[in-house]
């Protein structure tokens, strides 16, 4: 059809801690959603996948960012910016980018995450 139902899910070390709306039938969504959650001290990196909701079977990956703890430790007052989706399965093609800006908050590492939008 020409679109996508896309959301967002995000992982710290490959465990999935949230989950954003779904934005129906289009390419370029806008989430604007913020979240903040408490990091383990030892937390390697946090990725946001791209997903497309399908009603009628699995829904579709259509790609990830990853933000390693060293890159959020080269931006103490966070990053924020358009990142390159970058493919999960290596036999995929992916176009897009996400637009995030994540930070690390105070001793606490409380990680505040804002999911803005993609095309």
């Amino acid at each position: 059809t020409g679109s996508s139902d896309p959301y967002c899910i995000v992982k710290v070390d490959d465990e999935a801690i949230i989950r954003t709306a779904t934005v129906w039938k289009t390419l370029s969504p806008f989430w604007g959603e913020e979240y903040e959650v408490h990091l383990q001290p030892t937390f390697h990196s946090v990725s946001i996948y791209v997903m497309d909701e399908d009603a009628l079977s699995r829904d579709d990956v259509i790609g990830k960012v990853c933000i390693t703890r060293d890159v959020l430790a080269e931006h103490p007052k966070g990053y924020s910016g358009w990142m390159s989706l970058s493919e999960v399965d290596p036999d995929e093609e992916v176009q897009g980018e996400i637009h995030l800006r994540v930070e690390v908050l105070g001793s606490r590492r409380l990680l505040r995450c804002t999911v803005l939008e993609a095309r």
